[in-house]
């Protein structure tokens, strides 16, 4: 039997304030690699890549976006945006005005504004700024 190595898939959410999309949902990684991060994860075997972006959010910061999880953002492959493997990461967009509470890995919760982040785990730094570029009316480019 041939053994292949492929990219494990991986959601990410880009949680927003209702009435400012400049405000970010990020948490405190608990786990290496340490630093802020965009609530997200691993997908389960089974699992729609839709429903692991809610699952995610909720596990990590107790808010249901379930009804707000509206669109598929981008998908970020870059073998090196994960110093664990090679993750492939398909973002989602949702909204959420309720108060998170750190949870699963992370120790902590918060919003925070694109004028003042803090230094970010992965490349979300690259996601946030494709994020803050289509917020201008940019469409995220097409990455290798």
């Amino acid at each position: 039997m041939t053994t292949y190595r492929n990219p494990t898939p991986t959601v990410d959410v880009i949680v927003h304030r209702p009435d400012d999309k400049r405000q970010v949902l990020l948490i405190e990684r608990r786990n290496p690699p340490h630093g802020w991060a965009l609530p997200g994860g691993f997908l389960d075997y089974g699992e729609f890549a839709f429903d692991g972006a809610i699952r995610e959010v909720m596990e990590e910061t107790g808010l249901d976006v379930s009804g707000s999880t509206y669109q598929l953002f981008h998908a970020y492959s870059d073998p090196a945006r994960d110093p664990r493997q090679h993750n492939l990461s398909l973002v989602f967009l949702a909204e959420s005005d309720g108060t998170p509470h750190a949870a699963d890995d992370a120790n902590k919760a918060r919003f925070h504004s694109l004028d003042a982040l803090p230094s970010l785990a992965f490349d979300h730094a690259t996601i946030l700024s494709d994020y803050e570029a289509f917020l201008g009316g940019t469409r995220p480019p097409a990455r290798r």
